[in-house]
């Protein structure tokens, strides 16, 4: 509908061309030509904001997206100081499994509200591509084995079937959705090597890929030249449904590159230097786009390492513009001649191809930051944070101030005296020790690196060199190896090199999502027993974009992020308490010192390997096979029918109340009332805090769910797999092991205090008490509340708890706008402020008044917070765009979409 509806009615149709193919062979399509406006304005936009134009452009229709949508978006230069408010529709959706459950789950549950409600319940269909990638699923049970990934393979299909198959029916009773089944590769790369458009041909018009997907980390596609960035799952679901995402004209931060990186430099320690820079230069809400002579000598995987971690930095995505590196990377990665003819034509047309060998046309951006690549140096981050960059010739230095230094982000305060500790145990009848600061965890695990021939390469290549001086790795630590995608293990089965990490224990352990998303499974019970008897600050090195405390596992409270080589050295090391200058790694087989430097490649040595060991074939072999699925996901049954005939006994898929009376007319504006504090948070509260993510506790809530259901321990599985049931993510909400909450007085954990009683319970039994005694609920946080991966989970779950709004310091991007989505008000204090500072100990009761006719509510205008002890604030409402104040007047994202649907007349 929209579609037609675009194409006949489009103001600018004027502006359309063909676009012929080279040498007179025809014509490739239609296309919205942006050097046909003759606008001067449009050379000078950045190739970001380019993308944006041209979707403005192609969808303008004067009712979801208007001409003075378009000229505000040429007009960026003196609009985007102003946070004026754009529509965009992205060219498609990315999912993975994690998001994709409750993703389909709200889909069904949305064609149930819409058939109850009197309405076409097929209108509830993705009406742009949906590509949903089951990669999230990879607990590392069985790790330093041959048989690691059958092994693990099989364990994900026992724990996960009821929801592999719910996913298989989604692919069949909705159209446009791809799912990609288990074991094919993580959601990042099968994107960046294999569902990456660049651009598209749909019905005869070509325009630019553009994604927005359900992970945060789906900025990795930006280094393909492909405008993506992840959104909360609510936000995904409306984009699926035709409604065009309301966003604020970004910002654009220009950083130049010059120069080339120094022999043994890795991508990663470039990454990390990157992500420290701008998030120093403060990057948040913003776009970060790449340029400079530097570009040449920059590879596209390793690009896409730098995009990948556009989170951590705080942007909402780190832009490659399509060059020659990109077009050679798509040739290399199977596309076809005639795919790359037209992607290379289609962008030189439209002025979104950047030509190094012609002169540069001046682009003007927000702010300008330049590095020399010269000057990266090799680093790792840590022990609890991505942007806490240490160099490595300063780690042992940086650690033992981590020792020393009070409990904070670069901190654990272990007093002098038990610094060198020794903590004795026996491992399989062995004697064996560990030490602060020993590596009980090495993995190179999927996502940041993993896509990244050169610095996967160089892992093995260390290996190598290890293997043949004779060095080990201790058996207790738990190595493992995540490849990203198949092409992986087929490049390094060529190159000869696997071998070498299987002697190290680095044996392929799945292909998805592990150690970094929590999924690094059970330690050995005698080093975890050394650990917490003996309260050992243990460490894991790993080579993914997050290490915050209690993510990566919950004995393991120093985390390292380093580039696979790294991990490999650390793990051989069995330390990060090491000076790899000046102390030996290990003792070789004639009991020679072996340092560092015996066993770190060149960079040529690196690229030989690269250069002979990775091909095309192995690209479009890997692919083909993923659209055959595999035995076990082709022989899972699934149910039929276009509505979901939902199980209400499965503690894994369950219908959830987001519906439940939900009538034709919108509830409408409802502020909040003598509110209890449920949580009272300080600064930095991460979605791991507060979403259910990592292994189910024994003595959690969430575990009491299952158990009085039948489920025994051993079959919890994890809270992402279990993302399909509200009633277990629920109470998995700010269940988080690691999470201090003021009221506790310095003690960590899920717990709270039950105000009216004085009762120190679960987060969970708090909220249930405060809803049985008819009690709205708020949550007072400090600076940067949400930060983290995009979880719709971080929403949903408070939301489900009772909470009505947020007052903190300042928001995430996606987590503020996941608040709105499920109608839950994001409030900030003004600038200068926060509880400590207006006395607030989060024991007063709060009241909330907004205006009761919804016309009257501005984004950002100021609300009075009155409290029961009489103080009262003033406070910055965070519904940022006048289409969010519509969300909250239908009581959410969803709500507002269904009503719309069932009133639309077009």
């Amino acid at each position: 509908v929209w579609f037609v509806r675009a194409a006949t009615e489009n103001p600018f149709s004027s502006i359309l061309r063909t676009l012929e193919k080279p040498a007179g062979g025809g014509e490739f399509g239609k296309y919205y030509s942006l050097p046909a406006l003759n606008d001067p304005r449009i050379d000078r936009l950045p190739y970001s904001v380019r993308i944006l134009l041209e979707s403005a452009i192609r969808n303008c229709d004067e009712f979801q997206v208007k001409k003075h949508d378009v000229e505000k978006i040429i007009d960026w230069e003196n609009t985007s100081p102003k946070q004026v408010e754009i529509p965009f529709k992205p060219a498609r959706v990315l999912l993975q499994d994690f998001t994709g459950v409750p993703a389909v789950v709200d889909l069904a549950c949305m064609r149930d509200a819409m058939n109850k409600l009197g309405g076409d319940s097929n209108k509830i269909n993705p009406l742009v591509p949906v590509d949903l990638v089951i990669d999230h699923s990879v607990q590392v049970d069985v790790a330093r084995s041959e048989n690691a990934v059958q092994a693990n393979m099989e364990l994900e299909f026992q724990r996960n079937k009821e929801r592999f198959s719910f996913l298989k029916w989604g692919s069949n009773a909705f159209n446009n959705m791809l799912v990609v089944p288990p074991g094919s590769g993580i959601v990042h790369q099968v994107n960046l090597e294999y569902l990456g458009r660049v651009v598209f041909n749909t019905h005869g018009v070509l325009y630019p890929d553009s994604v927005v997907g359900t992970d945060s980390h789906t900025t990795m596609i930006d280094g393909l030249g492909v405008a993506g960035w992840g959104v909360g799952g609510i936000e995904a679901e409306a984009a699926m449904l035709g409604q065009p995402m309301s966003m604020v004209l970004p910002g654009v931060v220009g950083f130049k590159l010059l120069g080339k990186l120094r022999d043994g430099v890795t991508a990663t320690d470039l990454v990390l230097t990157v992500t420290q820079m701008l998030r120093k230069h403060g990057v948040v809400g913003k776009f970060v786009e790449f340029y400079g002579e530097g570009m040449s000598e920059l590879p596209l995987a390793d690009r896409a390492t730098i995009a990948n971690m556009s989170p951590e930095y705080g942007a909402t995505m780190g832009f490659f513009p399509v060059d020659h590196v990109t077009l050679q990377y798509l040739r290399l990665t199977g596309r076809s001649d005639e795919t790359v003819s037209m992607i290379e034509s289609y962008l030189r047309a439209n002025k979104m191809f950047v030509d190094y060998s012609e002169p540069q046309v001046e682009r003007v951006y927000s702010s300008y930051l330049e590095l020399n690549l010269e000057d990266v140096e090799s680093c790792v981050s840590g022990p609890k944070r991505p942007h806490d960059r240490v160099p490595l010739k300063e780690m042992k230095a940086d650690w033992v101030a981590c020792l020393n230094n009070k409990v904070g982000f670069k901190g654990f305060a272990v007093p002098v005296e038990s610094q060198n500790k020794v903590a004795d145990f026996t491992f399989h009848d062995t004697p064996a020790h560990l030490r602060h600061g020993d590596v009980v965890i090495a993995a190179i695990t999927s996502c940041t690196n993993t896509s990244n021939p050169s610095v996967m390469l160089g892992a093995a290549l260390v290996a190598k060199k290890a293997c043949e001086l004779g060095l080990q790795v201790k058996p207790w630590i738990k190595t493992s190896l995540a490849p990203g995608s198949g092409v992986v293990t087929k490049y390094l089965q060529r190159s000869g090199l696997q071998k070498y990490l299987n002697q190290l224990g680095f044996h392929i352990v799945g292909y998805g999502c592990t150690t970094c998303i929590g999924n690094s499974g059970d330690i050995d019970e005698a080093v975890a027993s050394a650990i917490t008897e003996n309260d050992i600050v243990a460490a894991a090195v790993l080579s993914g974009n997050r290490n915050f405390e209690g993510r990566v596992h919950p004995l393991t409270r120093a985390n390292y992020l380093a580039s696979p080589p790294l991990v490999v050295a650390y793990a051989l090391a069995g330390t990060v308490n090491i000076d790899f200058d000046t102390e030996p790694i290990g003792i070789g087989k004639d009991g020679t010192k072996i340092f560092f430097r015996d066993i770190w490649p060149s960079s040529e040595e690196i690229a030989n390997v690269v250069q002979s060991s990775v091909l095309p074939d192995m690209f479009k072999d890997t692919y083909n096979a993923i659209t055959q699925g595999n035995p076990m996901w082709n022989n899972l049954s699934v149910p039929s029918g276009t509505l979901y005939a939902w199980d209400p006994t499965s503690t894994y898929i369950h219908e959830p109340p987001y519906f439940k009376n939900m009538t034709m007319s919108p509830p409408g504006s409802n502020g909040v009332k003598d509110a209890y504090c449920l949580l009272n948070f300080g600064d930095s509260i991460t979605t791991d805090h507060i979403s259910p993510a990592g292994s189910i506790h024994k003595d959690s809530p969430a575990a009491r769910y299952l158990i009085e259901r039948g489920v025994d321990r051993r079959d919890f599985n994890s809270y992402g797999s279990r993302r399909g049931n509200d009633e277990v993510m629920a109470r998995g909400t700010f269940a988080n092991i690691r999470i201090v909450n003021k009221f506790l007085n310095g003690e960590v954990g899920p717990k709270t205090i039950h105000i009216p009683s004085g009762e120190k319970l679960s987060v969970f039994d708090a909220a249930e008490r405060y809803k049985s005694e008819g009690h709205d609920m708020i949550i007072l946080a400090g600076a940067e509340y949400g930060s983290g991966s995009s979880r719709d989970w971080a929403a949903k779950g408070p939301m489900l708890l009772g909470v009505k709004a947020v007052i903190a310091k300042s928001f995430e991007r996606i987590h503020r706008s996941n608040l709105v989505g499920m109608g839950i008000i994001p409030l900030c204090f003004k600038p200068g402020e926060d509880a400590d500072s207006l006395g607030l100990t989060g024991r007063e009761r709060y009241t909330i008044d907004l205006p009761s006719n919804v016309n009257e509510i501005r984004p950002g205008q100021d609300v009075i917070v009155v409290t029961d002890t009489g103080k009262t604030f003033v406070s910055i409402l965070r519904f940022d765009t006048e289409v969010e104040i519509a969300y909250f007047n239908h009581g959410g994202i969803l709500q507002y979409v269904i009503r719309n649907l069932i009133n639309a007349k077009h």
